[in-house]
């Protein structure tokens, strides 16, 4: 979510009061019990096309709260994201997520509005498709056992992450929070699901967006230069920073606070060149840094087993300059991918084959890259 601009000063009176309002708001939908999300539910003036029963809270953020119900008739999982609309935030995300139709982005299936305890209390309930598990359960799982995630899962996940990014930057649609905690595996299928479009925006070039978005860890340098006209390229460096993650196990700039997340980026790609200030913040052009020298990502990832086109697919998505970063489509064609497009008929390690629609494209995604999307679909275009 982003905080709306407000330049009436009448607006502004008792804005703190305001606040905290909203605060003991969210922190009051935050201590839900599955019984009164139960209740809610079947509430009769909720007028639901099915009934659904609450089994589990899945998880809790910053401005709502994640749980898994069942269709009381067919006994189909979903998930249902309620979230308060805070009158000092935008939420795109309803209307960004009824535009989505994409095999890696998550489902939207139904959706409704409820009231809290006064009329001013204004509540989204998204419902959406169920995957049981995310990659970051994953990562840590790996972590714990001391193993290295396979080579092939690592081509697998990172291919359909940089698809769903191609799909939703062909829509003009940057998601600003990707992170290893938004990305759902079905474990089975070892299919992927982007989620969580909390604070995604369609850019417009020109217009200024907050620069203070994105968790931390994951964060493109431009945004820690404070700029406000991004561009959809700050999601590829996201997707660079959780691939990389995948094979060290662990995040690749674990920046304590804002500042020391420069410092993090800083240590491996060293000093950015004046060029590279320019494309990602002309405003700080004349700023001087300390000279560092970039630490290579063989010695990076020197513990790990990777190939040289994964380091050099890391290369091309993590660099200053997000004009010289590589697009989705171009970095689906990279030759890391190689053994995913020439052999589709691939058996993973659990006996499972490729997901079906790796392969099928969106009429967006390959009118944005034709090139692309030929060698993508061996030239069916």
């Amino acid at each position: 979510m982003e905080k709306k601009n407000n330049n009436n000063k009448n607006n502004n009176i008792n804005k703190d009061e305001n606040n905290n309002i909203d605060t003991k708001i969210t922190q009051k939908l935050l201590s839900s019990t599955v019984e009164e999300l139960n209740k809610e539910l079947h509430d009769p003036n909720l007028k639901l096309s099915n009934k659904y029963t609450v089994l589990k809270i899945l998880g809790k953020g910053t401005f709502g709260i994640v749980y898994e119900v069942k269709n009381e008739e067919t006994n189909e999982l979903f998930a249902i994201k309620k979230v308060y609309q805070d009158s000092h935030y935008k939420n795109r995300e309803l209307q960004i997520m009824k535009e989505l139709n994409h095999p890696n982005i998550i489902k939207l299936n139904n959706y409704f509005f409820t009231k809290g305890d006064n009329d001013n209390e204004t509540f989204l309930s998204c419902i959406m498709e169920f995957i049981p598990e995310t990659l970051s359960n994953i990562l840590r799982k790996y972590a714990k056992e001391y193993k290295q995630m396979e080579d092939i899962y690592v081509k697998l996940y990172s291919f359909q992450m940089i698809k769903s990014l191609a799909y939703i930057h062909a829509k003009g649609i940057c998601h600003r929070d990707i992170k290893p905690q938004n990305i759902l595996i079905d474990l089975n299928t070892h299919q992927l699901k982007l989620c969580d479009f909390g604070s995604a925006k369609k850019l417009i070039k020109g217009q200024l967006s907050i620069a203070y978005i994105c968790s931390r860890y994951y964060r493109a340098p431009e945004l820690a230069f404070g700029s406000r006209e991004y561009t959809n390229e700050i999601d590829m460096w996201s997707i660079g920073c959780v691939i990389g993650e995948l094979v060290l196990g662990r995040p690749l700039f674990p920046g304590k606070n804002a500042s020391d997340q420069l410092v993090e980026i800083i240590k491996i790609l060293g000093t950015p060149s004046k060029e590279d200030i320019i494309d990602m913040n002309p405003k700080f052009k004349d700023h001087k840094f300390p000279n560092i020298k970039p630490y290579s990502w063989e010695k990076v990832f020197k513990l790990k087993m990777v190939p040289k086109n994964f380091i050099d697919l890391i290369e091309k998505m993590l660099v200053y300059s997000p004009v010289k970063r590589i697009t989705a489509m171009k970095a689906l064609c990279h030759p890391f991918f190689d053994e995913l497009r020439n052999n589709k008929n691939l058996i993973l390690p659990n006996g499972k084959k490729l997901p079906e629609d790796l392969f099928v494209f969106s009429e967006e995604e390959i009118k944005s890259d034709e090139e692309s999307a030929k060698i993508l679909m061996n030239n069916n275009i």
